[in-house]
């Protein structure tokens, strides 16, 4: 638990819900068909501070903050994505949606992914942003790109987690210098302020290492098949993936189209959020016309 203030963003209602013994928040905004935003590191729902309210003229958009970041609990255990996935699987049952549309970005992306693997009749479509494809093979080119990663044994170390490698990724992960507010950076970091999530970073990091990593080049991906209809948006200057790692799907997608976003770094969501918010809704709704609406709508608000 954790008595930092929650950041105001107007038509945003706040629920925290105890999800299988993990107490979670979520901001919910809209109402109709429903529409999971899943974040990265080192954020948290104020991620999508700029999409929510355009994406929320159209459907109920459901923002959780992943274990061990934002306003969820910390607990010291359960930080592979396989989890995350339940968890968020979990939550969905909790607020009674069956159907929705999901949008991912970086550690969210992957949570993402894995929905549309374990769960493709209830996820109708799908956007990634910059996030690596699961289907990604080991190939000369990607273990040469695999230095760029660096943070990933970094965030390993407890004391550089708890704030100098996040500062740096949010100031240096953009497009522009100015892309992330001074304001907007201090909401995210002030989260390493407190123990518990720091080290739930490093859980992070240390089980990817570990175990992510290795399942991903060994291909535990290509067992399966992304049936899901993906849209992914790459930013042509993330410094962490490059097009190829975010493309490389091979013959393992149904369904996938690839929009580039030209001069846009890590976050889109934040330095390109109309392009973000334009590209998704134009490629849920040519997938809308194809398929009968979802039943589910947003959930009735607390009392």
């Amino acid at each position: 638990m954790t008595d930092r203030p929650l950041p105001h963003l107007a038509g945003v209602e706040h629920r925290f819900l105890d999800v299988g013994g993990l107490r979670t928040h979520v901001a919910l905004a809209g109402a109709g068909e429903p529409l999971l935003l899943l974040h990265g590191w080192p954020q948290h729902w104020w991620q999508w501070r700029h999409v929510i309210g355009p994406l929320s003229q159209h459907y109920s958009v459901i923002c959780p903050d992943l274990r061990g970041l934002g306003w969820t609990d910390a607990p010291p255990d359960g930080y592979r994505p396989d989890t995350m996935a339940d968890d968020i699987t979990a939550l969905l049952d909790q607020l009674g949606i069956d159907t929705f549309r999901a949008i991912g970005h970086d550690w969210g992306g992957l949570v993402g992914y894995l929905l549309a693997l374990r769960i493709p009749t209830r996820m109708r479509n799908y956007t990634a942003i910059n996030t690596v494809s699961p289907f990604l093979r080991p190939t000369p080119r990607v273990l040469a790109d695999s230095l760029r990663l660096w943070h990933i044994p970094a965030n390993t170390i407890p004391h550089l987690a708890a704030g100098p490698v996040p500062d740096w990724a949010l100031r240096q992960w953009t497009s522009r210098s100015d892309s992330m507010a001074p304001e907007d950076r201090a909401i995210f970091l002030a989260q390493f302020r407190e123990p518990a999530r720091v080290q739930a970073t490093v859980h992070y990091y240390r089980h990817l290492m570990t175990r992510e990593i290795p399942r991903l080049l060994e291909g535990h991906y290509r067992r399966t098949r992304l049936r899901v209809p993906t849209l992914v948006l790459a930013g042509t200057r993330d410094p962490l993936f490059t097009m190829s790692a975010m493309r490389d799907f091979g013959s393992y997608a149904d369904d996938l189209q690839i929009s580039p976003l030209l001069e846009t770094g890590h976050f889109p969501a934040t330095e390109q959020p109309q392009q973000v918010i334009d590209r998704t809704l134009a490629f849920f709704d040519r997938r809308r016309a194809q398929k009968s609406p979802s039943k589910a709508s947003m959930p009735p608000k607390s009392p």
